[in-house]
Parts: C-alpha cells; sequence; structure tokens
C-alpha cells in the first residue's frame, strides 16, 4: 500500500456497497478481485465479517505465497537440504498435496514452480520468440518430483527437506484453501446466508428458498448433469475453475497453456481451455479442475469417474 503521506489517505482494504438485500465487501487477494456476499441488514455487521474474511485471507497469503521473503515457504525453498519444522496448517497442506499428488499419478505436483523460470507466462509472454530447448528442460525436470521431498508427517514435531534448488508453489491450491478458510471465519460468526469469491472460485451458504446462482467461466457443458448452460445453483458447496483462458504463450500459431505436466516439462497436450467443478469445498473443487486439466484429452473422463458436476470448455 503506498504511504499516505505521498499520496494522501490510503484507500481502505475493504469497500462496502448494498444490492438488494445484501451488503457486498470487495477487496483485493493473491491479485484477484475479491467478494463477500452477505445476507443482513446490519452494514456493521456485514462490514466486521467482511474485515475478517479478508484478514484471513490475507494471512494465508502472506503464510503460503512463494512471493513473500521471510515467510515459511521462502525458508523451505531457500532451505538448501536442511530441514525445516512446519506448523499445523502446513502440514495438514502438504498432506493434501501429497494424496493429490498419490491420486493424479504425479500429475499433480507442487515442486514444478522451478519450470517457470523456462515458461515465461508470468510476464505475458512479452518478448518470447522461441520454446525451451530440450536440453534446458530437462535441465530443470531434474529438481522437480515430489517424491524427492523428505517429508516426516505425522510426527511430533513435522519437518520438511527440500533438496537444494527445489522448490514449492502452493499457487495450484493456496486460493482454494484461502475461500474455504474465509467462509468457515464467516460460518463462526454468522448464522446468514453468505458467498464467497476469491478470483472466480466460490465457496456459499445458502438455502432451498434462497440459493445462490454461480456463473460459470465455461460455456460448454456435461449437458446429462446440468440444468443450465452457463450457471449453478447452490443452496450449499464450491465451485472453482481451473484453465489457461488468461495465461498462455502463442508462438507460430500455436497455442500454449500454463499449466505443465511435470513428466515432460511442457504444457499439457490437448488440454481443456478451462474446467468448472462443483463439490462440497472450494479445495476439492479446485484440486478436481486441476487434475482434469493435467489429463488432457482425458479430461471429461476422468471427471465422469469422479461424479462430479462439471463444466469443460475446449
Amino acid at each position: 500500500m503506498i504511504s499516505s503521506s505521498t499520496t494522501g489517505p490510503a484507500a481502505p482494504a475493504v469497500t462496502m456497497s448494498a444490492r438488494g438485500d445484501c451488503w457486498i465487501g470487495r477487496f483485493t487477494l493473491m491479485t484477484s478481485p475479491c467478494e463477500i456476499h452477505l445476507y443482513t441488514a446490519d452494514i456493521t455487521e456485514a462490514t466486521d465479517l467482511c474485515q475478517l474474511a479478508y484478514a484471513e485471507g490475507l494471512r494465508i497469503e502472506r503464510h503460503f505465497s512463494r512471493y513473500i521473503k521471510g515467510n515459511m515457504l521462502d525458508k523451505i525453498n531457500t532451505s538448501s537440504g536442511s530441514p525445516v519444522a512446519l506448523d499445523n496448517e502446513y502440514t495438514e497442506l502438504l498432506n493434501y498435496a501429497f494424496s493429490l499428488h498419490d491420486m493424479s499419478d504425479g500429475l499433480f505436483d507442487i515442486t514444478t514452480g522451478v519450470l517457470k523460470k523456462l515458461w515465461p507466462f508470468e510476464s505475458g509472454a512479452a518478448g518470447v520468440d522461441q520454446l525451451p530447448s530440450i536440453e534446458a528442460i530437462a535441465d530443470v525436470l531434474q529438481w522437480v518430483g515430489l517424491e524427492k521431498i523428505l517429508w516426516q508427517s505425522p510426527s511430533i514435531t513435522p519437518s520438511i527437506t527440500l533438496p537444494a534448488d527445489m522448490q514449492l508453489d502452493f499457487g495450484g491450491i493456496g486460493k482454494e484453501y484461502a475461500v474455504d478458510r474465509a467462509g468457515q471465519v464467516i460460518e463462526q460468526n454468522f448464522t446468514g446466508n453468505y458467498l464467497v469469491n476469491f478470483g472466480g472460485d466460490c465457496y456459499c451458504k445458502g438455502s432451498a428458498a434462497i440459493p445462490w446462482c454461480i456463473g460459470i467461466e465455461s460455456v460448454e457443458i456435461y449437458a446429462a448433469k446440468a440444468a443450465e448452460k452457463n450457471s449453478v445453483t447452490l443452496s450449499h458447496g464450491a465451485v472453482a475453475t481451473s484453465g489457461t483462458t488468461k495465461r498462455y504463450i502463442e508462438l507460430q500459431g500455436k497455442r500454449y497453456g500454463h499449466i505443465l505436466n511435470p513428466k515432460t516439462g511442457r504444457p499439457v497436450v490437448n488440454a481443456p481451455l478451462s474446467i468448472t467443478v462443483v463439490n462440497d469445498s472450494c479445495l476439492s473443487a479446485g484440486a478436481l479442475a486441476t487434475i482434469a486439466m493435467l489429463q488432457g484429452s482425458g479430461a471429461e473422463e476422468f471427471l465422469q469417474a469422479q461424479d462430479v458436476l462439471y463444466w469443460c470448455l475446449r
């Protein structure tokens, strides 16, 4: 945030507005526009709840972001092979990441962040005139693979030992985890209906009489399981999207999405443009969407086997 001494009073982190019977709090976290929708007429209650949700999301961003120096993830990524003691939250999220790694046959892998230096999706592919060489990819792949990590959990003092030059990146599940945690904070302090939306990943609590209608990015649908083409109506649950509609490289007429196969070091072949999944939690919905993207041409078959409501855009 810019200092008030140079630009005047700083803008509040959370701004409130009314829409019908709802109060909406808006803020930015993890470079994403975020909203909290609350069915309450009490502006003080709504503001307090939105501030709690924002504070929880900000705490998670600071704790798990790979862009913040000095946090626990930075300590892990710069540990050079020395063990790092973990708190309970890191232990639980790492256990979950390992379970997804097993479930996906190694395709879901939170060590693939080192590949991003070869594939400049973060810069919008500006100035890219050639793809990484086979040799360059092979060189970096030696630092990819969750199975290479020494991981002690459960134990009295959980710890992780990351070989030098390897890095963890929770980008595939961090925002979805933050959505669920923000919802839990609201749930602990509010008995009414609410919706948490962090950059299009949502968790909501409604009712049969007043459900939430959530729009879907994808426009093609597995029609046998949905009544509407581009929205879903929920009284309780979560919606999450994984895709490459906004982050990709185009070179010589070919499109390369930002979701990388950890076994090849290259963008997933025949991947959909995006996949949206409905599930009980945002974390599980997002994980299934990402694993499905990693299946490439087998995405729909994978999701049908999970028996979930989904949208797949190709």
